[in-house]
């Protein structure tokens, strides 16, 4: 479990190290001649991950380092419908994209939290934070299995495509119901499987780290949410990232 925790952190934190200096280096000559430089590059991923999956008016408003950083497989801040004044924590934040987007939707009376445990993703978020100007947004070290958060103090807990890296779902699940109000909700984005598909099966379609071979299966998903107490569970499939593995919408309520 925590050769593959290191593994996970091991990949986005050179994920970080890539967006962060890749605005330091000049991207080819200019048609007229001259040095051009250009702003980071966005980490490679393919078409079913990434800020591609934000609207433009999203991605417009924030740092390009935030914008390039995301590695999400959807846009967690839309699917959870956030409200002026609410606390929102984002488990994962890395670059801090839905951190800052969930800041302005909450507005000044409201808080968002980030939450990772990379050091080089914190950093970053910190420097997009202060780009951004975001003054009600505070980042957090440490996992999504033991969240540093008092009980009962936060409104909204989104996340994108990162529960499937957790190497202990049952315990982010927990963790996710202690630290939400009562009434509060979970809105997240994440990849999820047939239930027909082993884990065997799913690890053929791609790696732990690409966020495939950890999934839950919808029905894994759903009886984890259960099982730590929630209600009003909904998982809808958004669109498929491999044969059988899908990008979802999860939704659930703390009663």
């Amino acid at each position: 479990m925590n050769e593959l925790r290191e593994e996970v952190r091991a990949r986005y934190a050179a994920a970080a190290v890539a967006v962060t200096e890749g605005g330091s280096g000049c991207c080819g000559p200019q048609a007229d001649g001259g040095g051009g430089c250009c702003g980071p590059q966005a980490v490679e991923v393919d078409e079913n991950f990434g800020a591609t999956l934000y609207a433009a008016d999203d991605r417009d408003v924030l740092p390009v380092e935030a914008v390039a950083a995301s590695l999400g497989c959807g846009n967690p801040t839309a699917v959870a419908e956030l409200r002026e004044g609410e606390r929102v924590l984002d488990l994962g934040s890395g670059g801090g994209i839905d951190v800052l987007l969930s800041a302005r939707r909450v507005g000044p009376t409201g808080k968002a939290y980030g939450l990772d445990m990379t050091d080089e993703m914190l950093a970053l978020a910190l420097a997009n934070t202060a780009k951004a100007g975001a003054t009600n947004v505070e980042f957090l070290k440490g996992t999504i299995e033991a969240i540093p958060l008092p009980a009962a103090t936060i409104d909204v807990v989104i996340s994108n495509c990162v529960i499937n890296l957790s190497v202990d779902k049952p315990a982010v699940f927990a963790e996710t119901f202690r630290v939400l109000a009562p009434g509060g909700r979970v809105g997240v984005s994440d990849i999820v499987a047939d239930d027909g598909l082993t884990a065997e099966q799913r690890a053929e379609r791609g790696s732990y780290v690409g966020c495939i071979a950890g999934a839950l299966s919808f029905t894994e998903y759903r009886d984890g949410l259960a099982a730590a107490g929630f209600t009003d569970i909904e998982i809808t499939p958004t669109h498929q990232v491999a044969d059988g593995m899908h990008s979802a919408i999860v939704r659930a309520v703390k009663p």
